[in-house]
């Protein structure tokens, strides 16, 4: 595919703080031979680790706050997204024999460390179409691999184990959940506007246990923390009109988490869609409405990369479990330009956060996704 043709089809894409999601006009042809997600997802493991093709955008992807023994701090991100580039239907047409490289899907990925020490931030993109082996999703009876290019995703029953290979760093780490899987929204149907097909099926895995190695420009390091994993799946997920999205997750050292999504609309009001999860210590599950909590900024951040003004302090309450945060990035500079893939500027980061809980002060990290703040999302 040449590179003019490859930039038309990504100008669909946009990201969205729940890890990603795309805009889609709201014309039913858009989504003609495409699979909806339009109520509880009936999600079953380890079957929905794997793809969902049919489901025009899906994606996997892990964020996690690491340190060395002496405590120097690191953050990371990696992401695979499957874009689904013609309805499944549309394979009964094409030509016999037809070309290896003829597919229907496209795998981009972005990565990143934060080497918060050095105040640091290296960023990754890579792109390939899901055929010749370059990129796809393979499932089997027990286990789940993703790979794009030089990166790769397993999951079997007991573990996640990541790698991923760029010009400046190198990523090779194993997750071991801690808590069972959490299904957001109602039994994972997750509203992402008025419509009940504005929607995603979306899960995570909130306390993974990591160990292993990070390598940037030549140096290795040894480290342990703790990650999260969310994987997402839908058609049309946006509600047309909002302008961009702030999404928290959010590890207490309570042993509690909590995911927070606010979707900005123009008015500058939280369209009511916006949610959480809070997770409690025993890995029990509540969903938050939007009346349930508030996010304010208390301090921004401009962008010498882009002139972008991104909000770089918050405070966030949710009254009826009495829990009040402050929120703070570890480093500024997180912001995430992708020229050669998505093409889609945003701001995700390690963060830190103080507070109390229930009257009890607790401490925390995190990751924060800004999207919106750099142009139009559609």
């Amino acid at each position: 595919m040449h590179r003019q043709c490859l930039n038309g089809l990504l100008g669909f894409f946009v990201l969205v703080g729940l890890n990603i999601i795309w805009l889609y006009p709201s014309s039913s042809m858009e989504h003609a031979g495409y699979d909806r997600v339009t109520g509880p997802c009936q999600l079953e493991f380890p079957a929905d680790h794997g793809a969902h093709p049919g489901f025009r955008t899906e994606w996997w992807y892990y964020t996690g706050n690491l340190e060395t023994e002496e405590g120097r701090l690191f953050g990371f991100q990696l992401t695979i997204f499957r874009r689904q580039i013609a309805p499944l239907k549309t394979k009964k047409l094409w030509p016999v024999p037809h070309s290896e490289w003829r597919t229907q899907q496209v795998f981009l990925g972005h990565a990143a460390i934060s080497d918060i020490a050095k105040k640091q931030h290296f960023r990754a993109e890579a792109i390939a179409r899901g055929s010749k082996n370059l990129a796809g999703a393979i499932q089997t009876e027990k286990e789940t691999t993703v790979f794009l290019k030089r990166w790769r995703i397993h999951i079997d029953s007991e573990r996640h184990y990541l790698s991923a290979l760029s010009e400046t760093f190198e990523l090779d780490l194993t997750l071991a959940p801690l808590k069972p899987v959490v299904r957001h929204g109602l039994e994972g149907y997750s509203r992402k506007g008025d419509s009940e097909d504005r929607a995603s099926c979306y899960y995570s895995y909130t306390r993974l246990k990591t160990d292993g190695h990070i390598k940037i420009n030549g140096s290795i390091h040894t480290v342990t923390g703790m990650s999260w994993m969310d994987h997402e799946f839908s058609t049309a997920s946006l509600q047309p009109g909002i302008d961009g999205w702030d999404w928290f997750s959010l590890q207490l050292d309570n042993n509690e988490e909590l995911m927070i999504y606010t979707l900005r609309q123009a008015d500058g009001e939280v369209h009511p869609a916006s949610s959480g999860t809070l997770v409690k210590a025993n890995g029990e599950a509540h969903h938050l409405s939007a009346a349930d909590f508030k996010v304010n900024v208390l301090r921004y951040w401009r962008s010498p990369n882009t002139d972008a003004l991104y909000p770089s302090q918050w405070h966030l309450t949710v009254p009826s479990y009495r829990t009040r945060l402050t929120i703070v990035p570890n480093l500024a500079d997180q912001e995430m330009l992708t020229p050669e893939s998505t093409n889609v500027t945003y701001w995700e980061g390690s963060v830190t956060l103080t507070g109390k809980t229930s009257g009890v002060r607790v401490n925390g990290r995190g990751y924060v996704e800004l999207t919106g703040y750099v142009g139009e999302l559609n």
